[in-house]
């Protein structure tokens, strides 16, 4: 079966839940990599005010649509809106017209060397990924088959998961055994900031008690100095990994400390793009858990490929943010190198069902801590053409 064709349009996406929330959110603090300069210090606020240093507005969502010759379409989707939806249309799509559609390897190599002359990383690693991701989508709809019995079948029951926020009492009411928290400050902040972190911490490890495993995300913004710093004033607190402590960029930070730290679990990988980052990144041992993203990485078969890297190197993965769609949960489950499984982005509000933040109709919906994803056809996303045009409008 041919590839007939492949669009790629911006839509809005967002969960709509009916239930009010018991409170509206607080004032969000965290720290992040331009945190350093205050105009840039601000963050999002509950109530939808936009932080000036994140990405524009006018980037929405770019879905990607590859149909084959009998009709039969799969959807990826993926962020950073209107240059990514340039990349696939302009440069994937007329390429990839006319390929095998089950092809997935070929056509994911293809994409890979064809955006080597402006770098298969960043955007053009979120086009890679949304066309990779439909076409998988695609091919289980073709075999009547779920994505994850094309990836060799289920390897666990279900998928343990845990929660990223800042409504840690709604996480443990929800159910969830393993939760995480974000650090408002870095080094701009200096010794009150890093007294600061300590306390949200040991405020959280008293709220979940003893038997909840605890998780601490810098996301970018610290250095090796205070890296190492907070490591140690957080060992009282028994914390299961430290997360993305520095730039992606910043091999070398990461090896220094890895060094100074032995004790501690250390996570990155969310900003990391494509196979060959990993690969390296494993033959440093420079982290215990690798967190790619299957929205943002090169796709499916890049996330995969990660997947037995790391398995070979005796570490783990738990993709960023990997509950939260279909792709990750079809990969989390099937691959044995995935222990547990991320739902992030702000989880639900407190009170509200988290069957109500579905994003992408068709979503398995977590409970009491645990998913098992969909056993429909591709990632059994619940997907009508109708519904597309009404999210680009």
């Amino acid at each position: 079966m041919k590839i007939k064709e492949v669009k790629a349009v911006d839509i809005a996406l967002g969960p709509r839940p009916k239930t009010k929330p018991r409170q509206s959110g607080g004032h969000i603090e965290m720290v992040h990599p331009s945190a350093r300069y205050p105009k840039f210090r601000e963050w999002p606020s509950a109530a939808g005010a936009r932080a000036s240093w994140l990405t524009p507005p006018i980037w929405r969502r770019p879905a990607c649509l590859v149909t084959a010759e009998d009709g039969t379409w799969g959807l990826g989707i993926t962020t950073y809106g209107a240059p990514v939806v340039n990349i696939i249309n302009d440069h994937f799509a007329p390429n990839l017209i006319g390929e095998n559609c089950m092809a997935t390897e070929k056509l994911w190599d293809m994409m890979f060397r064809m955006a080597a002359m402006y770098g298969s990383g960043g955007l053009a690693s979120y086009a890679i990924s949304a066309v990779d991701l439909a076409l998988w989508d695609l091919k289980g709809k073709l075999l009547q088959r779920p994505v994850y019995e094309l990836l060799g079948g289920p390897q666990k029951d279900k998928i343990f998961c845990y929660a990223s926020g800042f409504d840690t009492a709604w996480y443990m009411e929800l159910g969830f055994k393993a939760t995480k928290v974000f650090l408002p400050n870095g080094p701009a902040d200096g010794l009150q900031g890093l007294k600061e972190n300590e306390a949200l911490v040991a405020q959280t490890r008293r709220l979940v008690g003893d038997e909840i495993e605890l998780m601490v995300d810098c996301w970018m913004g610290l250095d090796v100095e205070y890296a190492v710093r907070l490591a140690e004033m957080l060992r009282p607190y028994r914390i299961k990994w430290l997360e993305d402590f520095l730039l992606p960029e910043d091999f070398d930070g990461y090896a220094t400390v890895r060094q100074r730290v032995p004790w501690l679990t250390l996570s990155a990988g969310e900003h990391w793009y494509m196979p060959g980052t990993f690969a390296h990144a494993a033959n440093r041992r420079l982290v215990d858990i690798f967190q790619p993203d299957v929205t943002w990485g090169g796709g499916l078969t890049a996330a995969v490929k990660i997947c037995h890297i790391a398995e070979a190197a005796g570490i783990s993965v738990i993709t960023h943010a990997g509950m939260n769609t279909p792709y990750g949960q079809h990969l989390a489950y099937a691959m044995p190198a995935v222990p547990w499984g991320e739902r992030s982005n702000g989880v639900s509000p407190p009170g509200v069902p988290l069957a109500e933040m579905v994003e992408i109709p068709g979503t398995a919906v977590i409970k009491d801590g645990y998913l098992v994803p969909s056993e429909a056809p591709g990632f059994g996303q619940e997907v009508t053409l109708e519904w597309l045009e009404n999210a680009a409008r």
